[in-house]
Protein backbone atom coordinates (compact mmCIF):
# COMPACT_ATOMS: atom_id res chain seq x y z
CA UNK A 1 0.00 0.00 0.00
CA UNK A 2 3.06 2.57 0.36
CA UNK A 3 3.87 2.17 -3.20
CA UNK A 4 0.14 2.84 -3.92
CA UNK A 5 -0.01 6.26 -1.27
CA UNK A 6 3.36 7.78 -2.97
CA UNK A 7 1.79 7.02 -6.25
CA UNK A 8 -1.22 8.81 -5.66
CA UNK A 9 0.65 11.49 -4.06
CA UNK A 10 2.63 12.56 -6.89
CA UNK A 11 -1.06 12.45 -9.27
CA UNK A 12 -2.27 15.14 -6.43
CA UNK A 13 0.33 17.39 -6.46
CA UNK A 14 0.50 16.60 -10.72
CA UNK A 15 -3.41 17.86 -10.57
CA UNK A 16 -4.07 19.94 -7.97
CA UNK A 17 -2.43 23.07 -9.70
CA UNK A 18 -3.79 26.34 -10.09
CA UNK A 19 -4.26 25.32 -14.25
CA UNK A 20 -6.37 23.11 -13.33
CA UNK A 21 -9.12 25.57 -12.21
CA UNK A 22 -8.58 26.64 -16.36
CA UNK A 23 -10.71 23.75 -17.48
CA UNK A 24 -12.42 22.60 -14.53
CA UNK A 25 -15.93 23.96 -13.26
CA UNK A 26 -14.52 25.23 -10.18
CA UNK A 27 -13.26 28.32 -11.60
CA UNK A 28 -17.22 29.85 -11.52
CA UNK A 29 -16.87 30.24 -7.98
CA UNK A 30 -13.41 31.64 -8.47
CA UNK A 31 -14.53 34.86 -10.25
CA UNK A 32 -15.83 36.11 -6.95
CA UNK A 33 -14.96 37.92 -4.18
CA UNK A 34 -17.64 38.03 -1.51
CA UNK A 35 -18.24 34.86 0.45
CA UNK A 36 -21.88 34.50 0.12
CA UNK A 37 -21.33 34.90 -3.44
CA UNK A 38 -18.77 32.45 -4.01
CA UNK A 39 -20.78 29.80 -2.27
CA UNK A 40 -23.92 30.07 -3.95
CA UNK A 41 -22.24 30.47 -7.25
CA UNK A 42 -20.11 27.07 -6.09
CA UNK A 43 -23.63 25.07 -4.68
CA UNK A 44 -24.83 26.20 -8.02
CA UNK A 45 -22.51 25.40 -10.46
CA UNK A 46 -22.24 21.63 -8.56
CA UNK A 47 -25.99 21.11 -8.93
CA UNK A 48 -25.72 20.81 -12.60
CA UNK A 49 -22.26 19.67 -12.98
CA UNK A 50 -23.19 16.50 -14.72
CA UNK A 51 -22.18 16.30 -18.48
CA UNK A 52 -19.47 17.61 -20.60
CA UNK A 53 -17.50 20.23 -18.48
CA UNK A 54 -17.68 22.59 -21.62
CA UNK A 55 -21.31 22.85 -21.31
CA UNK A 56 -21.70 22.98 -17.46
CA UNK A 57 -18.97 26.05 -17.25
CA UNK A 58 -20.98 27.53 -20.17
CA UNK A 59 -24.30 27.11 -18.29
CA UNK A 60 -23.21 27.98 -15.04
CA UNK A 61 -21.50 31.13 -16.55
CA UNK A 62 -24.60 32.08 -18.27
CA UNK A 63 -26.99 31.54 -15.27
CA UNK A 64 -24.90 33.80 -12.97
CA UNK A 65 -25.02 36.44 -15.70
CA UNK A 66 -28.69 36.05 -15.69
CA UNK A 67 -28.35 36.79 -12.11
CA UNK A 68 -26.69 40.36 -12.84
CA UNK A 69 -23.12 38.55 -11.62
CA UNK A 70 -24.75 39.04 -7.98
CA UNK A 71 -25.97 35.77 -6.41
CA UNK A 72 -26.12 36.69 -3.23
CA UNK A 73 -27.93 40.18 -3.73
CA UNK A 74 -30.01 38.49 -6.06
CA UNK A 75 -30.98 35.33 -3.62
CA UNK A 76 -31.95 38.12 -0.69
CA UNK A 77 -34.06 40.32 -2.80
CA UNK A 78 -35.66 38.44 -5.55
CA UNK A 79 -39.38 38.56 -6.08
CA UNK A 80 -41.00 36.18 -8.52
CA UNK A 81 -40.82 38.59 -11.76
CA UNK A 82 -37.52 38.66 -11.39
CA UNK A 83 -37.23 35.32 -12.21
CA UNK A 84 -39.02 35.85 -15.37
CA UNK A 85 -35.53 36.66 -17.12
CA UNK A 86 -34.32 32.91 -16.17
CA UNK A 87 -36.93 31.14 -18.89
CA UNK A 88 -33.70 31.21 -21.06
CA UNK A 89 -31.70 29.11 -18.30
CA UNK A 90 -31.50 25.20 -18.37
CA UNK A 91 -29.19 22.33 -18.20
CA UNK A 92 -29.80 19.08 -19.46
CA UNK A 93 -32.89 18.11 -17.56
CA UNK A 94 -32.85 20.74 -15.24
CA UNK A 95 -35.29 23.30 -16.29
CA UNK A 96 -36.92 26.69 -15.66
CA UNK A 97 -39.12 24.97 -12.92
CA UNK A 98 -36.25 23.72 -11.28
CA UNK A 99 -34.24 27.04 -11.22
CA UNK A 100 -37.07 28.56 -9.66
CA UNK A 101 -37.46 26.36 -6.72
CA UNK A 102 -33.62 26.41 -6.29
CA UNK A 103 -33.45 30.00 -6.32
CA UNK A 104 -36.31 30.16 -3.75
CA UNK A 105 -35.37 27.98 -1.57
CA UNK A 106 -31.76 29.83 -1.26
CA UNK A 107 -33.56 32.61 -0.30
CA UNK A 108 -35.89 30.87 2.49
CA UNK A 109 -32.67 29.26 3.70
CA UNK A 110 -30.07 32.95 3.92
CA UNK A 111 -33.80 34.33 5.15
CA UNK A 112 -34.31 31.89 8.04
CA UNK A 113 -31.41 29.33 8.16
CA UNK A 114 -28.33 31.25 8.16
CA UNK A 115 -26.85 30.32 4.82
CA UNK A 116 -25.57 27.28 3.14
CA UNK A 117 -22.82 27.18 5.53
CA UNK A 118 -24.40 26.69 9.13
CA UNK A 119 -26.90 24.01 7.39
CA UNK A 120 -23.73 21.90 5.82
CA UNK A 121 -21.72 22.46 9.24
CA UNK A 122 -21.20 18.67 10.45
CA UNK A 123 -21.58 18.38 13.97
CA UNK A 124 -18.80 16.49 16.19
CA UNK A 125 -21.39 13.79 16.86
CA UNK A 126 -21.90 13.68 12.57
CA UNK A 127 -18.78 11.15 11.11
CA UNK A 128 -19.45 11.95 7.31
CA UNK A 129 -21.55 14.90 5.65
CA UNK A 130 -23.99 12.28 5.14
CA UNK A 131 -26.20 13.61 8.21
CA UNK A 132 -25.28 16.99 6.62
CA UNK A 133 -26.34 16.59 3.22
CA UNK A 134 -29.53 15.24 4.30
CA UNK A 135 -30.72 17.76 6.81
CA UNK A 136 -29.87 20.17 4.47
CA UNK A 137 -31.94 18.33 1.91
CA UNK A 138 -34.67 18.62 4.14
CA UNK A 139 -34.77 22.14 4.46
CA UNK A 140 -34.41 23.07 1.27
CA UNK A 141 -37.62 20.97 0.17
CA UNK A 142 -39.73 22.21 3.45
CA UNK A 143 -40.96 24.87 1.12
CA UNK A 144 -43.35 23.83 -1.91
CA UNK A 145 -42.19 22.22 -4.81
CA UNK A 146 -42.51 20.18 -7.58
CA UNK A 147 -42.07 16.20 -7.20
CA UNK A 148 -39.33 16.82 -10.66
CA UNK A 149 -36.95 18.94 -8.65
CA UNK A 150 -36.25 16.11 -6.25
CA UNK A 151 -33.81 14.11 -8.49
CA UNK A 152 -31.50 17.25 -8.88
CA UNK A 153 -30.55 17.02 -5.34
CA UNK A 154 -29.11 13.37 -4.33
CA UNK A 155 -30.61 11.76 -1.47
CA UNK A 156 -28.00 9.34 0.55
CA UNK A 157 -31.08 7.95 2.49
CA UNK A 158 -31.52 6.12 -0.99
CA UNK A 159 -28.14 5.23 -1.86
CA UNK A 160 -27.20 8.00 -3.59
CA UNK A 161 -23.79 8.44 -3.57
CA UNK A 162 -24.17 12.17 -3.60
CA UNK A 163 -21.09 13.55 -5.87
CA UNK A 164 -22.00 16.84 -6.42
CA UNK A 165 -23.00 17.71 -3.28
CA UNK A 166 -19.38 16.16 -2.06
CA UNK A 167 -17.85 18.09 -4.69
CA UNK A 168 -18.80 21.04 -3.45
CA UNK A 169 -17.98 20.75 0.23
CA UNK A 170 -14.74 19.95 -1.27
CA UNK A 171 -14.19 23.49 -2.89
CA UNK A 172 -16.18 24.58 -0.34
CA UNK A 173 -14.02 23.18 2.54
CA UNK A 174 -10.29 22.43 1.22
CA UNK A 175 -7.79 24.97 1.53
CA UNK A 176 -4.16 24.29 0.96
CA UNK A 177 -1.08 26.25 -0.86
CA UNK A 178 -2.24 25.37 -4.23
CA UNK A 179 -5.47 27.05 -4.55
CA UNK A 180 -7.81 25.18 -6.19
CA UNK A 181 -10.30 24.29 -3.40
CA UNK A 182 -11.85 27.53 -2.12
CA UNK A 183 -11.29 27.33 1.25
CA UNK A 184 -13.91 29.44 2.58
CA UNK A 185 -15.78 27.20 5.33
CA UNK A 186 -13.72 26.70 8.60
CA UNK A 187 -16.51 24.64 10.88
CA UNK A 188 -15.83 21.73 9.28
CA UNK A 189 -12.84 19.52 9.17
CA UNK A 190 -11.51 18.75 5.76
CA UNK A 191 -10.78 15.11 7.84
CA UNK A 192 -15.04 14.54 7.35
CA UNK A 193 -14.80 14.99 4.19
CA UNK A 194 -16.06 12.32 1.87
CA UNK A 195 -14.55 11.63 -2.04
CA UNK A 196 -16.87 12.21 -4.82
CA UNK A 197 -17.62 9.39 -6.82
CA UNK A 198 -18.68 9.41 -10.14
CA UNK A 199 -17.84 7.01 -13.27
CA UNK A 200 -14.71 7.80 -13.85
CA UNK A 201 -13.13 7.94 -9.89
CA UNK A 202 -15.05 4.35 -9.43
CA UNK A 203 -13.18 3.28 -12.41
CA UNK A 204 -9.83 4.41 -11.38
CA UNK A 205 -10.33 3.40 -7.70
CA UNK A 206 -11.39 -0.24 -8.44
CA UNK A 207 -8.42 -0.51 -11.29
CA UNK A 208 -6.01 0.64 -8.40
CA UNK A 209 -7.65 -2.14 -5.87
CA UNK A 210 -9.49 0.98 -3.10
CA UNK A 211 -12.84 -0.29 -4.06
CA UNK A 212 -14.57 -3.39 -5.08
CA UNK A 213 -18.30 -2.54 -4.66
CA UNK A 214 -19.59 -2.66 -8.28
CA UNK A 215 -21.99 0.33 -7.61
CA UNK A 216 -21.37 4.20 -7.12
CA UNK A 217 -23.27 4.63 -4.51
CA UNK A 218 -23.09 6.04 -0.55
CA UNK A 219 -21.69 2.14 0.86
CA UNK A 220 -19.02 2.50 -2.10
CA UNK A 221 -18.50 5.90 -0.97
CA UNK A 222 -18.10 5.06 2.58
CA UNK A 223 -15.46 2.27 1.19
CA UNK A 224 -13.48 4.33 -0.49
CA UNK A 225 -13.10 6.99 2.01
CA UNK A 226 -12.18 4.26 4.65
CA UNK A 227 -9.44 3.40 2.45
CA UNK A 228 -8.01 6.94 1.14
CA UNK A 229 -8.02 8.26 4.86
CA UNK A 230 -5.38 5.14 5.64
CA UNK A 231 -2.98 7.46 3.56
CA UNK A 232 -4.34 10.70 4.92
CA UNK A 233 -6.40 11.00 7.99
CA UNK A 234 -6.65 14.64 7.69
CA UNK A 235 -7.20 15.56 4.18
CA UNK A 236 -8.30 12.27 2.67
CA UNK A 237 -10.12 13.64 -0.05
CA UNK A 238 -7.23 15.56 -1.58
CA UNK A 239 -6.84 12.14 -3.36
CA UNK A 240 -9.97 13.35 -5.65
CA UNK A 241 -7.37 15.24 -7.67
CA UNK A 242 -5.29 11.49 -8.33
CA UNK A 243 -8.79 9.68 -8.96
CA UNK A 244 -10.39 12.56 -10.98
CA UNK A 245 -7.32 13.41 -13.24
CA UNK A 246 -6.31 9.79 -14.00
CA UNK A 247 -9.48 9.05 -15.01
CA UNK A 248 -10.36 11.82 -17.42
CA UNK A 249 -6.82 13.32 -18.72
CA UNK A 250 -5.26 9.59 -18.66
CA UNK A 251 -8.06 7.21 -19.72
CA UNK A 252 -6.32 4.99 -16.89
Amino acid sequence: MSQLKTFLEKKVSQYNQPDFIESDPIQIPHLFSKKEDIEIVGFLTALIAWGKREMIIRNARKWMTLMDDSPHEFILHHKPKDLKPLRDFKHRTFQFTDTVHVLTSLQHIYQKHGGLEDLFTITPEEASPRDAIMRFRKIFFSIPYEKRTEKHVPNPEKGSASKRLHMFLRWMVRKDRAGVDLGLWRNIPPSKLSCPLDIHSGRVARRLGLLSRKQNDIKAVMALDQNLRSFDQKDPVKYDFALFGLGIFENF
